[in-house]
């Protein structure tokens, strides 16, 4: 349906809405969009999503929960200059945006919602398609030819794969929570597959919204009608899909298809604000930070923040930013944007509010590279690497061990990428590592917060055995680059050497807390609170392959140990 309606979002501010609008793409595929603009004469920047979740599906009606805990969190959602009419989920809410002036363009993916064709999550072809809704977007009469980015999580990742292809309308871009490597922020964490967010996620929030599926219960609350358009056949519907999980699953390596997904983000030269989570483990944390610093963008910064994505992206203080961003890249309004500091960081406490604090650089110009020697003698973590040479072993599906600090003297600060460098053999020709960073209080109660998707620890990595090779020209001190193309079986009882890539943290531990790391061969879940990201696909955790008898080997000859980006306060670090 093609409609074209003007209302008023609040008192005295009309916006005009056209519902469905075509868009033709190169192959003659038609998407549809939905474009909200001011009712009034004149070019205006644009900001544009594209996804898969539905852009008539509301946000209420598909993700109640998450609905629920937005609206305790931000009260105002839906008052005081929204009516909450128009939000969809990771998706900014045009009723904010319109009055300042700017178009907000939502087109659903090729396959999806009401767009025709063939339904091919973070494909090529549904880049492509991003780049020409682009550049239609810059060409429209009331667009002012500056098109700009803005979403969360698949919206994010759709961002940083569009903006390599450098479409010459797209002028800036904020991808909000998004991977910017399929292989390793995504489908393979350290090389192990992610079962459990994509498998879960496919039939959930990407096949429910199909174009064409008669089986979706979400209705257009304007019309009433499917916002998956008419229903298909199931035979023709089950044809003009691609099956994700399967997909990833075929790929172990990082290979050709993984790499088609995966942007060179050397290429990236529009200027961007790059915003993750601490709480993001598995898919909301690497690829924002990463993307970061290896974009080719002379303008760009850094933001990371704490909580949930959902009620980050919506609340005021990020929206300001977000338009302040905008405003700067995509109408030339001087307003000190560019004196901003680069990188914009939530420290965390286990005790209050995390705080805001700006930064220079990332990692932090200030960070001392500290050690946590393991011990495999009592599983002790401490600053000083043990002499005497010991074993410890563990079953490999198990619960794993744990390797604890002493209680801190004084207050502490961690923030930045974390390595672990691991002498491990096992039983079998290869073995999982999961390592779990998790944080105690002095009664001994665990440090766990509100994360992105689920309850977090402190910081988690990952790592295959058989993937263990680094790439020495991409790798840094702190971040080892495995480049996941071969595999190297271990020999049965035979020591090797691993660098595991531990994903970002930031925390202030008071006195008397201390830290345990947590290495198994599964994945570390709190008690009684089942995981989201998990690694437990029949095709890639054989049993007879990864469920042996793991051991660590620490002391001379064989130092263990955990790098720890620790902060000094400002004050002690410039003396």
């Amino acid at each position: 349906m093609d409609a074209e309606s003007r209302m008023s979002t609040s008192a005295n501010i009309a916006m005009r809405f056209d519902k469905d609008v075509p868009i033709a793409m190169a192959d003659g595929v038609v998407l549809r969009a939905n474009v909200f603009r001011p009712d009034a004469e004149g070019r205006f920047p644009v900001v544009m999503c594209m996804g898969i979740y539905g852009k008539d599906e509301h946000f209420e009606d598909a993700y109640s929960a998450q609905w629920n805990t937005l609206l305790q969190t931000y009260p105002g959602l839906c008052r005081a200059g929204s009516t909450g009419r128009y939000l969809r989920w990771e998706i900014p809410d045009p009723e904010r945006w319109v009055p300042d002036g700017f178009v907000m363009i939502a087109i659903d993916s090729r396959g999806s919602g009401k767009s025709p064709g063939y339904l091919d999550a973070f494909s090529p072809r549904e880049t492509q398609d991003y780049a020409e809704a682009i550049e239609w977007a810059g060409s429209q009469p009331w667009s002012n030819g500056r098109v700009g980015l803005l979403g969360v999580s698949y919206l994010a990742i759709k961002q940083w794969q569009v903006a390599a292809l450098r479409p010459p309308s797209l002028a800036a871009i904020i991808p909000w929570e998004g991977g910017s490597d399929m292989y390793r922020d995504w489908s393979h964490h350290g090389g192990i597959l992610s079962s459990g967010f994509a498998s879960a996620w496919w039939p959930r929030q990407a096949l429910v919204n199909q174009h064409g599926s008669g089986d979706s219960p979400f209705r257009d609350r304007e019309t009433g009608e499917r916002t998956t358009g008419p229903a298909l056949p199931p035979e023709v519907l089950a044809g003009s899909r691609a099956n994700h999980p399967e997909d990833i699953a075929r790929h172990p390596l990082d290979d050709a298809w993984q790499r088609e997904r995966s942007p060179d983000l050397l290429r990236i030269e529009v200027p961007l604000l790059s915003a993750g989570n601490w709480g993001g483990p598995g898919l909301h944390l690497r690829g924002n930070v990463e993307g970061y610093m290896r974009a080719g963008s002379q303008h760009k910064w850094l933001s990371i923040h704490d909580g949930t994505h959902f009620e980050s992206f919506y609340l005021p203080d990020y929206v300001a930013m977000q338009k302040r961003f905008f405003n700067r890249f995509l109408r030339d309004e001087r307003n000190g944007w560019d004196e901003e500091p680069r990188v914009q960081l939530t420290i965390r406490h286990p005790e209050r509010p995390g705080v805001r604090r700006m930064e220079a650089d990332w990692p932090l110009a200030r960070t001392r590279w500290t050690k946590l020697h393991l011990d495999a003698r009592g599983t002790r973590l401490g600053w000083e690497a043990p002499d005497d040479p010991a074993v410890v072993e563990y079953e490999a599906l198990g619960p794993g061990l744990d390797f604890s600090t002493e209680p801190f003297e004084t207050e502490m600060e961690f923030t930045g990428p974390l390595v672990a460098r691991l002498w491990v053999t096992s039983t079998t020709t290869d073995m999982d590592i999961f390592a779990t960073l998790r944080a105690f209080a002095p009664d001994g109660k665990e440090v766990v917060f509100i994360g992105a998707h689920e309850p977090t620890p402190v910081a988690r990595g990952w790592l295959r055995v058989s993937h263990r090779a680094v790439d020495p020209d991409r790798s840094k001190p702190w971040r080892p680059w495995h480049p996941h193309d071969r595999e190297e079986k271990l020999t049965p009882e035979e020591f090797v050497s691993v660098d595991l890539e531990i994903w970002p943290t930031s925390l202030v531990l008071p006195p008397g807390y201390r830290l345990v790391l947590t290495l198994a061969g599964r994945d570390f879940e709190f008690p009684g609170r089942p995981g989201r990201i998990l690694h437990d696909h029949h095709t890639g955790r054989d049993p007879t392959t990864f469920g042996g008898r793991n051991r660590i080997a620490t002391g001379a000859g064989r130092e263990s140990w955990l790098l720890m980006p620790l902060i000094p306060a400002r004050e002690e670090a410039s003396a």
